[in-house]
């Protein structure tokens, strides 16, 4: 027999959390899965992906985008950027561009840290559903963060769909301050991220977390359908 809590709140307190940190921990981890150089590689050779004007090569922008992306995830200073220089001995990046990428690399650190501690928090929370109210109430409240972490991402979708161009300044002024994070289109970070690629990334975020949420869907759907036993066959009527 299935272990049942005798304290309702109890699993409301359990499950209330869940409902909501889990579509987090499928958004991050959509977010680091984009910060690898497989997705820079794979957007990049999207159809229809710009061409720099500038006349970065593809190989350029890779490499580029490489040590754009383990400056983010590394501890090192601003001066993993700032050395770098052309071969006309000018600075890959201006003064304007590494105050954003110091600001990014923050934004990204701490995103990667609430991710760690949702994932922990989120099994957690999930043992702790199992071992004082059962399997059942369990995955219950798995399956309606999944539906729930679906529905977040529809409209997140269909803002990208509608206009993608108000949901990315929206997204900029959030979490920057001002202007810093606008550029001209001959700098650096323009050329090897315009505004394409964050298309496809906010794109392939939606894409990750709802893949995600629906996997737990389907699992959860599964395991409530064979914890509920098999369905008793009514009684025939009487002749």
């Amino acid at each position: 027999m299935e272990n049942r809590t005798s304290k309702p709140w109890l699993e409301r307190a359990l499950r209330w959390p869940l409902l909501v940190i889990l579509p987090v921990v499928f958004l991050l981890t959509s977010v680091r899965l984009l910060l690898t150089p497989a997705f820079v590689r794979l957007d990049y050779a999207l159809p229809g992906f710009p061409e720099d004007p500038y006349g970065f090569t593809l190989e350029d922008r890779l490499q580029g985008a490489k040590v754009a992306l383990e400056y983010l995830l590394n501890d090192q200073p601003i001066d993993f950027l700032g050395d770098l220089r052309f071969d006309d001995g000018q600075p890959v990046y201006n003064a304007r561009e590494l105050k954003h990428m110091e600001d990014v690399k923050v934004l990204v650190q701490q995103a990667m840290a609430v991710w760690l501690g949702a994932v922990a928090l989120a099994a957690v929370l999930t043992l702790g559903l199992v071992q004082f109210a059962g399997g059942r109430p369990a995955w219950r409240a798995l399956h309606q963060a999944a539906r729930l972490t679906l529905i977040v991402m529809a409209l997140l979708l269909a803002g990208i769909a509608v206009s993608f161009s108000f949901l990315f300044v929206g997204f900029h002024r959030l979490f920057f301050e001002g202007d810093t994070w606008l550029f001209l289109y001959s700098d650096t970070l323009i050329r090897l991220f315009p505004e394409r690629f964050w298309l496809t990334a906010f794109v392939g975020i939606g894409a990750g977390t709802v893949l995600l949420a629906g996997l737990l869907l389907g699992l959860s759907a599964w395991r409530l359908r064979r914890l509920a036993g098999p369905r008793i066959p009514e009684a025939e009527g009487k002749a």
